[in-house]
């Protein structure tokens, strides 16, 4: 599944999004339709948006989501599955990116988990050709890797996986905070959640045919559908 774009700028930011049409996280069903979001648009200078193409097909943009910056924090409110990037914001080498999600109230506008995260080695992205990995984790404990290509991979399964740094909210309408770091070395693609890696790759497998042009690139945010959260401390260090 491709992503269409769609543009705009301002002066706050708040974002939500979704995983993949056709890939949601466990739990999704057929009738768990994306929820267009009142007063939505990108309201932060020089941000960028992209809804996946299922929500695209449906007539749905960037419109129907919300990315507000408030002082150094990003609030996000989806609607469609969305990606999020600033073109001034890449990562080239041997790289960390890093930010940290918070869900203030989980699963608050759905009825199962949705995934949020970071993605890394973004090129093309206002096309169809759009390429980017990311990582994503859920409020109850598990987290996926995955990818357009520009048509849409998994590095860990349809289901994902679980782990015991990736945080769990005490249950619904619970807070949850997950800090999700993905770092590129010479051979290999990492990401780390709550300070411990969760899932390794070959750089070898994450640049290939229908998957990543180079891991150098812009960097950004994820947000499944109908989901709300914030994102403080996103930056980048070289290693």
């Amino acid at each position: 599944m491709r992503l269409f774009t769609g543009l705009a700028a301002g002066l706050v930011l708040v974002a939500w999004a979704t995983a993949p049409g056709g890939a949601q996280g466990r739990g999704g069903a057929a009738d768990d339709g994306d929820r267009a979001v009142a007063d939505g648009g990108i309201f932060a200078s020089g941000w960028q948006g992209r809804v996946d193409a299922g929500a695209a097909k449906q007539g749905m943009t960037v419109k129907d989501a919300r990315l507000e910056q408030k002082g150094d924090v990003l609030h996000v409110k989806t609607g469609p599955a969305i990606t999020y990037w600033n073109p001034a914001n890449t990562a080239s080498g041997r790289y960390t990116v890093k930010a940290t999600f918070h869900e203030p109230q989980f699963m608050n506008i759905n009825d199962h988990p949705h995934p949020y995260g970071l993605f890394v080695g973004g090129n093309d992205l206002d096309s169809d050709n759009a390429t980017f990995l990311y990582c994503a984790a859920y409020g109850d404990g598990r987290f996926i890797v995955r990818g357009f290509g520009p048509a849409p991979f998994q590095m860990n399964g349809r289901r994902g996986g679980e782990a015991p740094s990736v945080n769990r909210a005490a249950g619904r309408g619970s807070p949850v905070t997950q800090e999700i770091a993905i770092t590129v070395d010479e051979g290999n693609v990492s990401c780390a959640i709550n300070g411990a890696v969760v899932a390794t790759y070959p750089k070898s497998e994450v640049v290939a045919d229908g998957r990543l042009k180079s891991t150098d690139g812009i960097y950004g945010i994820r947000f499944a559908h109908n989901t709300e959260g914030t994102v403080s401390g996103l930056s980048v260090t070289t290693n």
